[in-house]
C-alpha cells in the first residue's frame, strides 16, 4: 500500500513538472516574439498570429495524443513527446525569417498537447474522490507560463533572445530522462496491457457525439483559451498601451499568470467538495464583472459648464488594470480545474478522448484569440477591445451553461415523473 501511495505521489509530482516545463516552452514565443516583432517590424496581426502558431498546434494534437494515451499508456507518450518538441525548439535560435518563425513554433507547439496525455495519466493514478484535487495540482503546471515570463527576460537580457530555445530544450531533456526513470505505467494501462483489452477507435470516440462535451469545451475555451491568450497578450499589452518596459511587462503579467495557475489546487478541491458546476458558475459572474471595467477605453468627457467647460480624463491606472487582471486570472483557475471534474463525473472512464477534446477546445481559444485581439486592435484602434471580446464570448458561455441546466434539469424531472407513474401504476395493479 505505502509502495502503491509512493507511485501516485511520484507520477503526481513528474507529471506537474513535465506539464509545467511543456507549457513554459509553449508560450514562450509571446516573450521571445516581442523582439521578433520589432526586428521584422511586424503588424499587431502578424504579431498574433506569430504568439498564436504554437497554440494552434498544441491545440489540434490534443485529442489524437488524448486518444493514444488510452492505447498506449501516457508515460512513453509523454516521454516521447518531449524528446521530439526539444529538436524545433533548438532550431528555433536559427531561424531567421517570418516563415521559419512560424514553422518552427507550429512544431514547437506540440508541447501543448502533453496536457491531454497528463491528464488521463494522473487520472488513472489518482483515487474517485480526490479527482479534482489531483487533476487541479496537475493543471498547475499552468504555472510555466508565469516561469516563462520570469525566467524568458533574465536570460535575454543576459545572453539575447536566442539562447532562450536553447536552454528550454536542454530543460526539456532532463526532464524527460527524470521522468521516464522515477514514474511506472499507469494502472489502468497495465490492465489493459495484461488482459488484452485496449478500447476500439469507436468506443473511444463515441462520448463526442453527445452535444454535453462540446459544452464543457466551450467553457474551456473561455478559461483556457482566456487565460492562454491573456498570458500571451499581457507583455505587449503593457508595453504598448502603459509604455513600460519589457522586463516589467513580464513581471507585472506574473501577476496573472501565477494565480491562475495557482489557484487551480484550489478550484480543484472546491469542485470535489463543493460541486464543480457551483464553482463554474461563480466563476463566470465573477469574470464578467472584472470584464465590463477592463473593456472600458481611455475616455475623455467634456461638460459644458455655465461660465467654462471642464475636461475630465477616465482612464484606468496600470495599478487598477492589473488588480482587475489578476483577479480575472484567479477565477479563471477555479473554473480550469471546475471544468474537468465535470469531465470526470460524466465520463471517468473516457478521460483520455473527453478530456482531449475539451483540452482541445480550450487550446484553439489559446490559438485563436490572440489573433482576434490583433484584429480587433488594427480594426477599431482600441487596444481595451481585446476584453471587449472576452466579455461577449463569455456572455455566450453564460446563455449555453445557463439553458444547458434548464435542460438537464427538465430530463431529471420527467424521468422521475415516469418513474412516480409507473410505480403508481403497478401499486394501483
Amino acid at each position: 500500500m505505502a509502495q502503491e501511495t509512493q507511485k501516485q505521489i511520484s507520477a503526481l509530482i513528474m507529471s506537474t513538472l513535465m506539464f509545467a516545463a511543456c507549457f513554459a516552452a509553449w508560450t514562450l514565443i509571446s516573450v521571445i516574439g516581442v523582439q521578433i516583432k520589432h526586428e521584422l517590424q511586424l503588424s499587431e496581426t502578424e504579431f498574433g498570429f506569430l504568439v498564436a502558431t504554437p497554440i494552434l498546434s498544441g491545440a489540434l494534437a490534443r485529442l489524437p495524443m488524448g486518444i493514444l494515451s488510452e492505447r498506449f499508456g501516457g508515460r512513453q507518450l509523454m516521454t516521447g513527446l518531449v524528446f521530439l518538441v526539444s529538436i524545433p525548439l533548438y532550431a528555433f535560435s536559427y531561424a531567421e525569417t517570418y516563415w521559419h518563425y512560424l514553422a518552427l513554433g507550429f512544431c514547437i507547439g506540440l508541447a501543448g498537447s502533453s496536457f491531454a496525455i497528463g491528464i488521463h495519466y494522473v487520472s488513472a493514478w489518482a483515487s474517485r474522490d480526490n479527482q479534482g484535487l489531483a487533476m487541479g495540482i496537475f493543471g498547475a503546471g499552468n504555472l510555466g507560463a508565469a516561469l516563462t515570463n520570469l525566467i524568458a527576460p533574465l536570460i535575454i537580457i543576459a545572453y539575447g533572445w536566442r539562447m532562450a530555445p536553447v536552454a528550454y530544450a536542454f530543460v526539456l531533456i532532463l526532464l524527460g530522462s527524470l521522468f521516464w526513470l522515477l514514474t511506472q505505467d499507469d494502472p489502468v494501462h497495465q490492465r489493459r496491457a495484461v488482459q488484452d483489452q485496449s478500447p476500439k477507435l469507436s468506443q473511444l470516440l463515441q462520448p463526442l457525439l453527445s452535444l454535453r462535451v462540446w459544452r464543457f469545451g466551450l467553457y474551456y475555451f473561455f478559461v483556457f483559451g482566456g487565460y492562454v491568450s491573456l498570458a500571451l497578450w499581457l507583455p505587449d499589452y503593457y508595453v504598448t498601451q502603459y509604455g513600460l518596459d519589457l522586463k516589467t511587462a513580464s513581471f507585472l503579467t506574473l501577476l496573472f499568470t501565477v494565480p491562475g495557475a495557482l489557484t487551480r489546487v484550489i478550484g480543484g478541491w472546491c469542485a470535489d467538495h463543493i460541486g464543480a458546476r457551483r464553482v463554474n458558475w461563480s466563476v463566470f459572474w465573477v469574470c464578467l464583472v472584472c470584464l465590463f471595467f477592463l473593456s472600458y477605453p481611455p475616455t475623455t468627457m467634456t461638460i459644458h459648464g455655465i461660465e467654462q467647460d471642464m475636461t475630465f480624463l477616465l482612464e484606468m491606472p496600470v495599478w487598477m488594470f492589473t488588480v482587475l487582471v489578476m483577479i480575472v486570472g484567479v477565477a479563471m483557475g477555479f473554473g480550469k480545474a471546475s471544468v474537468f471534474r465535470m469531465v470526470y463525473d460524466y465520463y471517468p472512464d473516457r478521460m483520455g478522448t473527453v478530456g482531449g477534446a475539451v483540452g482541445l477546445l480550450g487550446a484553439i481559444g489559446g490559438f485563436v484569440l490572440p489573433i482576434l485581439f490583433g484584429l480587433v486592435t488594427d480594426l477599431f484602434g482600441v487596444r481595451s477591445s481585446c476584453f471587449m471580446l472576452l466579455y461577449g464570448l463569455l456572455a455566450v458561455c453564460m446563455v449555453t451553461m445557463y439553458y444547458g441546466i434548464n435542460v438537464q434539469e427538465q430530463k431529471r424531472r420527467l424521468q422521475e415523473a415516469i418513474q412516480n407513474n409507473f410505480l403508481k401504476e403497478n401499486l394501483d395493479a
